[in-house]
């Protein structure tokens, strides 16, 4: 069975983005050494625009073939001009009530039942599911969320949208791996005990 394995970029404070979900002020922390370790350790979890940038639009992936998320987390690659911003996976779904038909080919809709679609994906073979955001779907998800991987930059905002809109839950998880980076960012991998 694969694993739905919410990979996410927070501050140390939890956010995920700024109020209204812009988290372009994360790129100044995305360091040479930090990208070299994105890059080794979850090559498909670069977007296909930095992937030609950082010379490994060939690299094969190594924990995801497929990727989930929400509206929001679609629409900075779109207003970009890109469209299947990861079309090197096998799959990709966006859940969205307000897109009517999809942009690309290679992207698919969710318009329906994300936690049945969510349920069907993982009960196929394959390398295992990527949730890339956003709190919303995050907050849909919570009980189908297998694992959490959380890059925490060195920076706190206050305030912003959370990684999660699950609602108060004792969700207890154990801590899995944990890497630190020379820039002060910290890699946590946490198991979700059932």
């Amino acid at each position: 069975m694969r694993k739905l394995t919410y990979f996410i970029a927070t501050t140390v404070d939890g956010f995920i983005g700024a109020p209204d979900g812009d988290a372009e002020f994360i790129y100044a922390y995305l360091d040479p050494e930090f990208i070299g370790h994105l890059t080794a350790e979850y090559p498909e979890t670069v977007s296909a625009q930095g992937r030609v940038h950082l010379g490994i639009e060939d690299a094969a992936p190594k924990r995801f073939d497929t990727v989930i998320m929400g509206r929001g987390t679609y629409e900075p690659g779109l207003k970009a001009g890109e469209t299947s911003p990861y079309g090197h996976m096998r799959e990709q779904y966006v859940v969205s009530r307000s897109l009517t038909a999809s942009l690309d080919p290679q992207v698919q809709l969710i318009a329906g039942d994300v936690v049945a679609k969510v349920r069907e994906l993982k009960a196929q073979d394959g390398l295992d599911i990527w949730l890339c955001g956003g709190a919303d779907l995050a907050g849909q998800l919570a009980d189908e969320i297998d694992e959490y991987i959380v890059k925490t930059y060195p920076v706190v905002v206050g305030t912003g949208m959370p990684m999660s809109r699950a609602g108060f839950g004792v969700r207890p998880l154990e801590l899995t791996g944990c890497t630190v980076l020379g820039g002060g960012q910290v890699i946590t991998s946490y198991a979700v005990k059932r």
